[in-house]
């Protein structure tokens, strides 16, 4: 099998989980800009992450993809038994983060020119998606201000997609957020041994040639 992820974006989360779980997932960065990317040429939607299965099968998006790899190994506390309380809560998490947060938020801050294409109005939209995303990250902090983790008290799938969103808030200039209950949770995420990894491949990656396609870690 083969993920396909780009330095810094979203698939950070399916990369940590493949390290978490230890599979045997070669990992292959990409660029975003290149209209030859390979992930272009398997993925019908252009984006990442992208999970190239050995019988030519891809399963696209975060909340497809990291599910599909926890239950490749099964029992894993990164998630939770079919029919359960805890597996619906998780993916109920991965629902709200891709779709209040990722899409609802960081994507006009990120991207205001697919809301307006005037540019003069784009420091406006920039502004809705940080007040969108405050009103977002909200009943998340209030969630975790008695909790370690999201669901259950231990890391799960659920943890490896918000930790994603709390780094872009972390490397934003001017820090336009600051939570003591969400500092001490990305503080812990950024403990784990396996964001760590993931983090210092996609940091080396970055520094050496961005652009490039077929560059791989492990």
């Amino acid at each position: 099998m083969k993920l396909f992820i780009a330095p810094g974006a979203c698939s950070f989360a399916s990369h940590v989980l493949v390290h978490e779980l230890g599979l045997p997932i070669e990992v292959v960065t990409v660029s975003l800009t290149d209209p030859q990317s390979l992930h272009k040429q398997i993925n019908p939607f252009g984006r990442v992450p992208a999970l190239l299965l050995d019988d030519g099968t891809v399963i696209t998006e975060n909340t497809a993809i990291l599910p599909f790899l926890a239950d490749l190994k099964p029992g894993t506390p990164l998630f939770a038994p079919a029919g359960s309380v805890e597996r619906a809560q998780i993916q109920s998490w991965l629902g709200y983060l891709s779709s209040e947060v990722h899409t609802g938020s960081f994507r006009p801050i990120n991207r205001p020119g697919r809301y307006h294409a005037d540019v003069a109005q784009h420091d406006q939209v920039r502004a809705s998606g940080i007040a969108l995303l405050s009103q977002a990250l909200a009943p998340i902090a209030a969630h975790l201000q008695t909790r370690t983790w999201l669901v259950g008290e231990r890391f799960t799938i659920a943890d490896a997609y918000l930790g994603v969103f709390l780094g872009w808030i972390a490397r934003a200039p001017g820090q336009p957020f600051k939570d003591n209950t969400l500092d001490a949770y990305f503080l812990r995420y950024q403990q784990r041994p396996a964001v760590i990894a993931a983090f210092e491949a996609e940091a080396v990656l970055l520094h050496t040639d961005t652009g490039a396609n077929n560059k791989t870690s492990k």
